[in-house]
C-alpha cells in the first residue's frame, strides 16, 4: 500500500501488525537539512522521546566515466552531445560475430585512479558477464569484473568544515572496497506524450570504472565531501573529466538506520544521483525518512529509490526483496588481463604491448591534498583557504599566475582573489577561465595598488571597470577617472588653497563658530 505525505512524498504503509499507525508527515520541511554530522563522526537525529538514538550508516557506488577517445571494447568515438545513435559500431549494437577488444586507455586510468587511492592493483583481473534485461542494453549482459577486480582495498581522505565553518575542519578517511572496469548502457529516453521510449546507444559500451566505498559515513555532508575529493582527483589525474552534469559521475547511494549496538537495518538504494548538493540532500532525506518510517511502527523495504530534486525527497522505483539473478559467468571472449610491475616484467617483452603498474605509479601529479599542502606552505595562505583555491577549477593557477606577476604579497593576492573575483564570477554563473579579467590585469592592478599609485578604494572602481571587458589596462582606467593618489606635497596643498578661496563664508563661519 502507498501512501502519500507531507510535500508529495510517496511512503510504503507496509507495517509490523495490524492497527498501528502509518508514518505521519515529516517534521523537516522540503529541503531543509535532516540530519547533522558532527566531528566525531556520529549523527545522532532527533527520535521521539525516550527512544534510543539512531545510527546512520552510507555506502556509496560511483561510476565514472574514463577519459578516453573511444569506448572501452570498440574504436566507437566517445562524445557528449553527438547525434544519437551517431556513434554505434557494431559490437556496441551487438550484432552476432563481433569480439571485444579491450582499449589500454581505460586500463590505464583505471590502474592510475586505484594507485591515487591507495589501492592494491591485482596483476591478474578477470572480466564477467552480469545479465540483465533491458531495451538500452543491446546484448542482454553487461561486461564487468564481479570475481577479480582490477583494483581492491582501498582508501580516500576528505576534510569537512565542523558546524559550516571554514576555520573548523576535521579529516576523515573512507575504505575503498575495489575499483571494476566495465561498460556503460545506452540511454532510454521516455517521451510520456507519445508513450513511447527511444534508445539512444552512444553511451552503450563507454568504459566506467566502479568505484565501491565502503559504508564508513553517517550523512549526506560526509558523503558529499567524498565525493567532490573523488571528483577533484579523478580530475587531476584526468583518468575522467567527471563532469556530473554530463553524466560522467554517477552516485549510488546505500542508506540504512540501526539503534548502537544492533545489527545494520535494511538498506534502500538511491539511485542515480548526479549533483554532489542533491547527493547530500537524498541521503539526509533518507536517513529521516526511514528514522520515522520504523518510529510509526512500520518496516524498511529493501528497494530502489531516486531523488526528485524538485520535491527534495526520494521517491520509490522498484522493489529488491526478491534478489535478482544476474547469472554471472566468465566473460568467454575475453582473456585474464594480466598486469606486470618492475619485478615481474620479463626482460624480453616488448614494453609498449604491456602495462607496467610501476611505470604509471612514478608518474602520477600531485594530488589535491599535496597540492592544498605546497600552497599552504609556499604562500601562507590558511588552510581553508587551499580548499577553496582547488574546489573551483583553475582558482589555483589563476592565484599562482597573479602571485608571479605581482609585489603584494600572497596573503593579500588571496583576499582579493577569494572575496572580489570569485564571488564576481559566482554572482554571474562564470567559470574562472570564462572571467573577464585576466590574471595578468588583476596582478597589473595589484601593483599599482601595492605602489600606492592608488587606494584601495579606488581599485575597487577600477576593478568593477574591468569586469565590463573591455579593452583597457588598470593604468588607462586610472589615468582617465583621474584616481591617482597625489604624492606631491605642493600640488596638495594648492588644491587645499584652492578649496578654502572658494569657500570663503563657510570657513569664516567654521572659525567664528
Amino acid at each position: 500500500v502507498a501512501a502519500r505525505g507531507c510535500g508529495g512524498v510517496w511512503r510504503r504503509a507496509r507495517q509490523r501488525g495490524a492497527g498501528q499507525p502509518g508514518p505521519g508527515p515529516s517534521p523537516f520541511p522540503r529541503g531543509q537539512r535532516a540530519v547533522a554530522c558532527n566531528a566525531k563522526g556520529g549523527a545522532v537525529p532527533a527520535g521521539k522521546s525516550g527512544l534510543a538514538p539512531w545510527v546512520p550508516v552510507v555506502g556509496l557506488e560511483i561510476h565514472a566515466q574514463i577519459s578516453s577517445n573511444s569506448k572501452l571494447f570498440s574504436g566507437s568515438q566517445v562524445q557528449f552531445a553527438a547525434p544519437p545513435n551517431s556513434l554505434v559500431s557494431f559490437f556496441d549494437a551487438s550484432l552476432p560475430g563481433t569480439l571485444p577488444v579491450l582499449n589500454r586507455r581505460c586500463v590505464e586510468a583505471a590502474v592510475m585512479t586505484g594507485l591515487a587511492l591507495n589501492c592494491s592493483i591485482n596483476k591478474k583481473s578477470l572480466f564477467d558477464r552480469k545479465h540483465y534485461f533491458y531495451a538500452d542494453l543491446p546484448a542482454g549482459y553487461q561486461i564487468t569484473q564481479q570475481r577479480v577486480p582490477i583494483a581492491v582495498n582501498g582508501s580516500l581522505s576528505y576534510s569537512l568544515c565542523i558546524d559550516n565553518k571554514m576555520s573548523q575542519m576535521v579529516t576523515k578517511t573512507v575504505r575503498i572496497k575495489q575499483i571494476q572496469l566495465e561498460q556503460d548502457s545506452g540511454k532510454s529516453l521516455h517521451d510520456d506524450t507519445r508513450s513511447q521510449t527511444l534508445v539512444d546507444l552512444n553511451r552503450a559500451g563507454v568504459g566506467l570504472m566502479e568505484v565501491v566505498m565502503e559504508p564508513d559515513m553517517c550523512c549526506g555532508e560526509e558523503a558529499a565531501a567524498a565525493v567532490r575529493e573523488l571528483q577533484l582527483i579523478l580530475q587531476t589525474l584526468g583518468s575522467s573529466q567527471a563532469v556530473m552534469a554530463e553524466g560522467q559521475l554517477r552516485v549510488d547511494a546505500n542508506v540504512s538506520v540501526h539503534h548502537p549496538g544492533e545489527p545494520y537495518g535494511v538498506r534502500t538504494e538511491v539511485k542515480n544521483i548526479n549533483s554532489i548538493r542533491f547527493l547530500a540532500k537524498a541521503i539526509d532525506y533518507e536517513i529521516q525518512r526511514q528514522i520515522e518510517e520504523l518510529e510509526n511502527g512500520g518496516t524498511i523495504l529493501n528497494e530502489t529509490r531516486a531523488f526528485d530534486s524538485k520535491l527534495g525527497c526520494t521517491v520509490p522505483m522498484r522493489d529488491k526483496e526478491g534478489k535478482q539473478d544476474y547469472r554471472f559467468m566468465p566473460e568467454p571472449n575475453l582473456p585474464p588481463l594480466i598486469l606486470y610491475d618492475a619485478k615481474s616484467l620479463p626482460a624480453n617483452m616488448n614494453h609498449q604491448q604491456v602495462i607496467n603498474i610501476d611505470w604509471i605509479h612514478e608518474r602520477l601529479p600531485d594530488l589535491p591534498s599535496v597540492k592544498r599542502k605546497k600552497l599552504v606552505e609556499q604562500y601562507g595562505i590558511l588552510p581553508e583557504h587551499s580548499f577553496t583555491l582547488l574546489n573551483e577549477d583553475g582558482l589555483a593557477e589563476f592565484f599562482e599566475s597573479v602571485v608571479k606577476e605581482t609585489q603584494m604579497k600572497p596573503k593579500k593576492v588571496i583576499g582579493w582573489i577569494l572575496k572580489d573575483l570569485l564571488s564576481y564570477l559566482k554572482q554571474h554563473s562564470l567559470t574562472v577561465k570564462e572571467s573577464p579579467v585576466s590574471s595578468f590585469l588583476l596582478a597589473d592592478l595589484l601593483n599599482l595598488l601595492e605602489k600606492k599609485e592608488i587606494s584601495s578604494t579606488a581599485a575597487k572602481q577600477v576593478l568593477a571597470e574591468l569586469w565590463k571587458g573591455e579593452v583597457k589596462t588598470p593604468l588607462e582606467i586610472v589615468k582617465e577617472q583621474k584616481l591617482e593618489l597625489l604624492q606631491d606635497q605642493k600640488e596638495l596643498e594648492q588644491i587645499c588653497q584652492a578649496v578654502i578661496d572658494g569657500h570663503e563664508n563657510e570657513v569664516i563661519m567654521m572659525v567664528l563658530g
